[in-house]
């Protein structure tokens, strides 16, 4: 019986859940939330006052997204009235509706639209402040991140292998390395807010009256506040961990599009991978705590984790070869594959050095001479630069037949800790020529009698990967993708 004397209408049956912090009990049409004594690293419930506090939090934080849904805080007492613990007081929601079963329903890709469409809105009003933007800075980030790890070694040893999670930490930190710009960029943009924190397919419910969002992360204000796009990219994670990458996907398009928000996919992917790690750090406290099920769960999540770290990884892609090889058609179809930015010095070269002239220049002069071909390698690699410096992909499409140049671009790679790749597209010199005689209206002005002296004069390429061009286009574009990464 609740404390005002009304008996439950008892819809579905009573049942009791637990948590690595909590225990619900659901009876009738309220869902009550009792806190666990314990201390995980990250939050301390140890004492009953601390819980009180925990419960008071967790219910304000949580009107921000279901007013409706929490009901208040209600003490739990002993025989003469003494205050023994406390409980959160919430409206149960059919188990049905919770967007994990809807998930799979034919319904399941309408259903997720509209929950992205109202993780929009909560963020389109979330508070910003600038001590909440010093959250979206390279620095916060990598705490996270070590924390996470710190936690995994003290709390779940052994769960997951030490090696896996040095691999994480290396990408990871890479990926971070080189972003400054971008992450300065989404913090200029407006896009770091008070969000959720634990946005999970179980605790969204998707009713009659439209979407409820439930069990928001209260105890600690950092680690709920961050790039609105890492607060989705969990739930993302989560309808992709439950074997729906499409719905995953389908979320964060109808969440973007609805929040007028751009990001590099790479962020997207970090910010995934995060996520998963933070669920498997979870899984593997509950191994701890006795679970034995949750230890394979952790490694799960773990390998979700690297695998949207490797997806994540910003490339720099030289593609490269003597005129004819076929080298700007494989990168302009790998760019068509990947959604990775193009960059040709064919298409910069009269915009840095002027047009050519009527009657076309030999080789190695003029528009082609060793300073004017400087000036213009030197144009790709800074517009390069600003592309992965904003988690973009950058394909360079040039003959790269200069081992100096080559050497620059590595360091270029190197600085902004982008992954690079070397292509150097080959083919039959007859193959070559008669793709040269065969050209119409194309950026490139070398003759036959060029790619003959460009191919004499080709420094060694030892670094790079040979992709066959005299075959198939599609059997080409597939070797490239797979030696980006990209397969």
């Amino acid at each position: 019986m609740r404390p005002d004397g009304r008996e439950h209408t008892v819809d579905e049956p009573a049942c009791i859940h637990e948590t690595h912090i909590s225990w619900i009990t659901l009876i009738g049409d309220r869902a009550y939330k009792l806190l666990k004594p314990v201390d995980t690293g990250f939050l301390d419930h140890r004492t009953r006052e601390a819980r009180h506090e925990a419960c008071l939090r967790e219910v304000d934080q949580n009107r921000r997204f279901a007013p409706d849904v929490y009901l208040g805080v209600l003490d739990v007492v002993d025989g003469d009235g003494t205050a023994r613990d406390h409980l959160i007081e919430m409206r149960r929601l059919p188990a049905a509706r919770r967007l994990s079963a809807l998930a799979r329903t034919p319904e399941a890709p309408a259903h997720v639209e509209a929950v992205g469409r109202e993780i929009a809105a909560v963020h389109a009003r979330a508070p910003r402040s600038p001590l909440i933007d010093r959250c979206g800075e390279g620095p916060h980030l990598r705490e996270l991140w070590q924390d996470g790890w710190r936690q995994l070694g003290s709390a779940a040893p052994g769960v997951i292998d030490d090696a896996e999670i040095a691999r994480a930490a290396r990408m990871a930190h890479r990926f971070l390395d080189g972003r400054t710009p971008l992450l300065r960029a989404r913090i200029d943009e407006g896009w770091i807010r008070d969000g959720h924190g634990d946005l999970l397919a179980d605790d969204v419910y998707v009713t009659a009256d439209g979407p409820r969002i439930l069990d928001c992360l209260a105890f600690d204000d950092g680690l709920r506040a961050g790039d609105v796009l890492s607060d989705v990219a969990f739930l993302a994670m989560d309808l992709e961990s439950l074997g729906h990458p499409g719905l995953a996907r389908a979320l964060v398009t109808a969440w973007s599009d609805a929040l007028g928000e751009e990001h590099p996919e790479s962020l997207l992917h970090h910010y995934i991978a995060y996520r998963a790690h933070v669920r498997a750090k979870v899984a593997a406290l509950r191994h701890a705590q006795g679970d034995e099920g949750s230890g394979e769960r952790a490694r799960a999540l773990h390998a979700l984790c690297l695998d949207h770290l490797r997806a994540g990884r910003v490339r720099l892609v030289m593609i490269g070869g003597a005129p004819g090889t076929g080298k700007s058609t494989v990168a302009r179809a790998l760019s068509e594959r990947t959604g990775w930015s193009l960059l040709a010095t064919d298409a910069l070269r009269s915009s840095v050095v002027g047009p050519p002239g009527p009657h076309g220049e030999a080789y190695g002069q003029g528009r082609y001479a060793e300073v004017a071909r400087d000036r213009v390698y030197t144009q790709m690699r800074s517009a390069a630069g600003r592309e992965l410096a904003l988690g973009r992909s950058v394909i360079v499409d040039a003959s790269w037949s200069s081992a100096s140049q080559r050497r620059v671009t590595r360091r270029l790679a190197s600085d902004l800790s982008a992954e690079l790749v070397e292509l150097r597209c080959e083919a039959p010199a007859e193959v070559c020529a008669q793709r040269i005689a065969a050209r119409r209206d194309d950026p490139s002005e070398a003759t036959a009698a060029v790619a003959a002296r460009m191919r004499a004069d080709f420094d060694p390429w030892p670094t790079a990967d040979d992709i066959p061009t005299g075959g198939p286009l599609a059997a080409s574009v597939a070797r490239a993708a797979d030696r980006a990464g990209a397969g």
